[in-house]
């Protein structure tokens, strides 16, 4: 029964990848992309094409994971093979919300390889991704993934923003992105969530005050990355706190240049 057999191993690779996300090692995750490879054999886009594509997702999710714990580029470059190859079955026409998905995801595997990478050919690339993925994501239709991409297209204009240099336009856009997806990822519905955004919003409005000479904006950048680093600590999202709580540093002495003190 090979497509039996294929679809199992899908099933096997997305339990162990599952588990994986609520484990630190990475042995789970390869296992995971061996299971995804091997339902790949018989999961063929000839035979299936939709099948395949869901499939070629998973692997490319799976890779992204490995790559954001791993050093080097090698994984995520894999994942964004996978990803491409998922969008030639998962076309907008055909099925517009998975399309949108995985638009989503390759924004988050190029956007992590422009983090790594010195150029911004990586970051721009995120930027499309995400731009096309909210074509589809609208905030009537799917309001909570909406916020989560707004977020991300928040992040990776950032990125380029403080990576071109100059100019505070970029930066701009990435203000307005957070709080695009600070309509719907509120405090009171989703907190982790809120913090992270409206945190990722101060990070931007702390560049723009440090290329403007912008006392208010500084103090208003400040306080929300504290809260932010406050809200995050206390639900024991330690990474995210501890990427916040480096800003707020910056935050900070940017804040008291611009006071004098």
């Amino acid at each position: 029964m090979p497509l039996g057999w294929a679809v199992t191993q899908n099933n096997l690779g997305t339990a162990l990848s599952t588990i994986a996300v609520r484990e630190s090692e990475m042995a789970r995750l390869d296992e995971a992309v061996i299971a995804f490879r091997a339902a790949l054999e018989e999961r063929t886009r000839e035979r299936v094409p939709l099948d395949w594509a869901t499939t070629q997702n998973n692997l490319g999710n799976t890779l992204s994971l490995l790559g954001q714990r791993e050093s080097g580029t090698a994984r995520l470059e894999e994942a964004v093979v996978a990803y491409r190859e998922a969008l030639k079955e998962w076309t907008r026409e055909r099925v517009p919300l998975y399309w949108a998905g995985t638009q989503n995801n390759l924004g988050n595997a190029l956007r992590a390889l422009g983090e790594r990478e010195s150029g911004i050919a990586r970051l721009v690339e995120s930027v499309s991704a995400y731009r096309a993925a909210l074509e589809e994501w609208t905030r009537e239709l799917v309001p909570l993934r909406w916020g989560a991409t707004q977020n991300n297209l928040g992040t990776a204009v950032k990125n380029l923003g403080e990576r071109e240099g100059g100019g505070t336009a970029r930066l701009s856009e990435a203000v307005a992105a957070h709080g695009e997806a600070l309509k719907e990822r509120t405090r009171e519905r989703v907190p982790i969530d809120w913090a992270a955004s409206s945190g990722g919003q101060g990070v931007a409005m702390m560049l723009i005050a440090d290329r403007t000479n912008n006392g208010a904006m500084a103090e208003t950048a400040f306080h929300q990355i504290q809260t932010a680093v406050e809200m995050l600590w206390s639900t024991e999202h330690k990474q995210w706190a501890a990427y916040f709580n480096e800003q707020l540093t910056e935050a900070q002495a940017i804040r008291d240049r611009l006071k004098g003190e």
